[in-house]
C-alpha cells in the first residue's frame, strides 16, 4: 500500500514546493500602501494618494482596487506585469487620459471600472488588448464624442455603461465590433439614435427629445427593455417603435405625454409592460392598447385621469395588472373593467371615489387584489364586494375615512380572503365578520374603537381568530390602549356574556364528553 500512495503524493509535494516560494515572494512584494489578500489574490490600494500604479503588486493578483487615488494618466502598458487580472477598479482617480495600449497584456480582464473620472475622450486604441472584457463602466465622465472603432477590440463585451456623460452624437461606427452587446446605458446624455444592433437593454433616461420620431430605433431587433424616463417626451410619432418586435418593457414615466395612438405603438406587438406614470393623461389611452395584444401590466399612476369609462379597456383582454393609483377618479362606470376578464390586480388607491364601484367589479372572475386605500369612502354598504366573492384574496381599505361598515358589507367574501386592511380609519364600531374564517391578517390599528357592548360581537370574533390583530380600544378611558381581543373585563356586563361563558366551562365540556361516550355504548 505504501508504494502507490507515495507515487501519487510525490507530484503533489513537488508542486507545493515549487509554488511555495512564489506565494511567499508574492506576499513580500505587497506595496506598503496596499492590503494584499494572497489567498484570494485580491489587492486593495484605496485612497492612498497614489499618482501611478505601484510596481510591486504580486504578479498573481486577480482583483486590483485602486479607486480614490490621483492617477490622472494611465500610461501605455501600465498593468503589463499583472497578466492574471480579471477585475480592475479605477473609480474616482481623477483620470483625464487613457493612453493607447494602456491595458495591453490584460487578456483575462472581465471588468474594467473607469466611472467617475474626468475623461473627455478615448483614443482609438485605448482599450486594445481587452479581448475577454465583459463589462465596461464609463459612467460619470466628460465624454463628448466616441470615435469610430473605440470599442472595436472588445468582442466579448456584454455591458457598456456610458450614463452621465456629455454625449450628443454617436457616429455610425461607434459600436463596431460589439457582437455580444446586451445592455447599453446612455442615460443623462443627449442622444436618440445610433445604437449597436444586438442591444437587449437600452437606457436613455435623462436625455432630451420632446418627440420620438418614426423608426427611432432602427436595427434593434433584439431589444427587450427600453428606458425613456425623464426625457421631456410629449409625443410618440406614428411608427416610433417600428421594428421592435421583441420589446417587452417600455418605460415612458415622468414625461409630458397626454395621449398615445395605436400607430405610435405598432411595431412592438409583444409589449407586456407599459409604464406611463407621472405624465399628463386625462383618460386611459384605450385606442392605443389595440396595438398591444399581449399587454400584461399597465402603469398610469399619478396622472390626472378622472374616470374609467366603458371602452377604455376594450382592447386589453390580456391585461393582468392595472395601476391607476394617485389619479382623480370619481367614477368607474359599470362595464368599464369587463373586457379585462383576466385582471388579477386593480390599484385604485389615492383617488376620489366616494363609494365602492360594486357594479364595475362584475365580470372579473380572476381578481385577487383590490386597492381602494386613500379614497373618501366614509361608509361600506351591504354587498359592496359581492361580485368578487370567489376570487378576492387581498383587500386594502386603509386611510379611507371609514366611519361606518354595514353588517353585510363583506357578504360574499368567504374563505378565500387572506388579508383585510382597515387601519387608519374613523371606525368606532365594527360588526363581527364570521364568514372570513381563513383570514391570515386583519389590521384595525389606528381606529378610535369604542369598547362597549356594541363591540361584543367583534370581541368574540377576534377571540376566535388564531392571528395577531392590531385593534385597540380608544374609549372608554378605563380601557384606553388595551387590545380589543384581550379587554374581556369591559364586556363581562354585556347581555349574553354569562350564557356564553357557561357554554365554555370545564364541567359542561366534560359532561358533554361523558354523554357522547354513553351514546356510543
Amino acid at each position: 500500500m505504501e508504494g502507490p500512495q507515495s507515487s501519487t503524493q510525490g507530484p503533489l509535494v513537488l508542486l507545493l514546493l515549487l509554488l511555495g516560494p512564489a506565494w511567499h515572494t508574492a506576499a513580500r512584494r505587497c506595496p506598503q500602501s496596499c492590503v494584499c489578500d494572497n489567498s484570494r489574490r485580491h489587492v486593495a490600494c484605496r485612497r492612498q494618494n497614489l499618482t501611478e500604479v505601484p510596481s510591486t503588486i504580486p504578479e498573481l493578483t486577480q482583483r486590483l482596487d485602486l479607486q480614490g487615488n490621483m492617477l490622472k494618466v494611465i500610461p501605455p502598458a501600465a498593468f503589463q506585469d499583472l497578466p492574471h487580472l480579471t477585475h480592475l477598479d479605477l473609480r474616482h482617480c481623477g483620470v483625464e487620459l487613457v493612453a493607447e495600449g494602456a491595458f495591453r497584456g490584460l487578456g483575462r480582464l472581465l471588468l474594467l471600472n473607469l466611472a467617475s473620472n474626468r475623461l473627455s475622450s478615448l483614443p482609438q486604441e485605448a482599450l486594445d488588448g481587452l479581448g475577454s472584457l465583459r463589462r465596461l463602466e464609463l459612467e460619470g465622465n466628460l465624454l463628448e464624442e466616441l470615435r469610430p472603432g473605440t470599442f472595436g477590440a472588445l468582442g466579448a463585451l456584454a455591458t457598456l455603461n456610458l450614463a452621465h456623460n456629455a454625449l450628443v452624437y454617436l457616429p455610425a461606427m461607434a459600436f463596431q465590433g460589439l457582437l455580444r452587446m446586451r445592455w447599453l446605458r446612455l442615460s443623462h446624455n443627449a442622444l436618440t439614435r445610433g445604437f449597436p444592433d444586438g442591444t437587449e437593454l437600452l437606457d436613455l433616461r435623462q436625455n432630451h427629445f420632446p418627440s420620438v420620431p418614426r423608426a427611432a430605433f432602427p436595427g434593434l431587433h433584439h431589444l427587450l427593455s427600453l428606458h425613456l424616463q425623464h426625457c421631456g417626451v410629449a409625443e410618440l410619432q406614428a411608427g416610433a417603435l417600428a421594428g421592435l418586435d421583441r420589446l417587452l418593457y417600455l418605460y415612458l414615466s415622468d414625461n409630458q405625454l397626454s395621449g398615445l395612438s395605436a400607430a405610435a405603438l405598432e411595431g412592438a406587438p409583444r409589449l407586456g409592460y407599459l409604464y406611463l406614470e407621472r405624465n399628463r393623461f386625462q383618460q386611459v389611452p384605450g385606442a392605443a392598447l389595440s396595438a398591444l395584444p399581449n399587454l400584461f401590466s399597465l402603469h398610469l399612476q399619478d396622472n390626472v385621469v378622472d374616470r374609467l369609462a366603458p371602452g377604455d379597456l376594450a382592447a386589453a383582454r390580456a391585461l393582468r395588472w392595472l395601476h391607476l393609483s394617485g389619479n382623480r377618479i370619481t367614477q368607474v362606470a359599470p362595464g368599464a373593467l369587463g373586457p379585462a376578464r383576466e385582471l388579477e390586480k386593480l390599484y385604485l388607491d389615492g383617488n376620489q371615489l366616494r363609494e365602492v364601484p360594486t357594479r364595475a367589479l362584475e365580470g372579473l372572475p380572476a381578481l385577487l387584489e383590490l386597492q381602494l386605500s386613500g379614497n373618501p369612502l366614509r361608509a361600506l354598504q351591504d354587498g359592496a364586494f359581492e361580485p368578487l366573492g370567489r376570487s378576492l384574496q387581498h383587500l386594502f381599505l386603509n386611510s379611507s375615512g371609514l366611519e361606518q361598515i354595514s353588517p353585510r358589507a363583506f357578504s360574499g367574501l368567504g374563505p378565500g380572503l387572506q388579508s383585510l386592511y382597515l387601519q387608519k380609519n374613523q371606525l368606532r364600531v365594527l360588526p363581527a365578520l364570521p364568514n372570513l374564517s381563513q383570514l391570515e391578517l386583519i389590521d384595525l390599528s389606528g381606529n378610535p374603537l369604542h369598547c362597549d357592548c356594541q363591540l361584543l360581537p367583534l370581541h368574540r370574533w377576534l377571540t376566535g381568530l388564531n392571528l395577531r390583530v392590531g385593534a385597540t380600544c380608544a374609549t372608554p378611558p378605563s380601557v384606553r390602549g388595551q387590545r380589543v381581543k384581550a379587554a374581556a373585563a369591559v364586556f363581562e356586563a354585556c347581555p349574553g356574556w354569562t350564557a356564553r361563558k357557561a357554554k365554555r366551562t370545564p364541567a359542561s365540556r366534560s359532561s358533554a364528553r361523558r354523554t357522547g361516550i354513553k351514546r356510543r355504548h
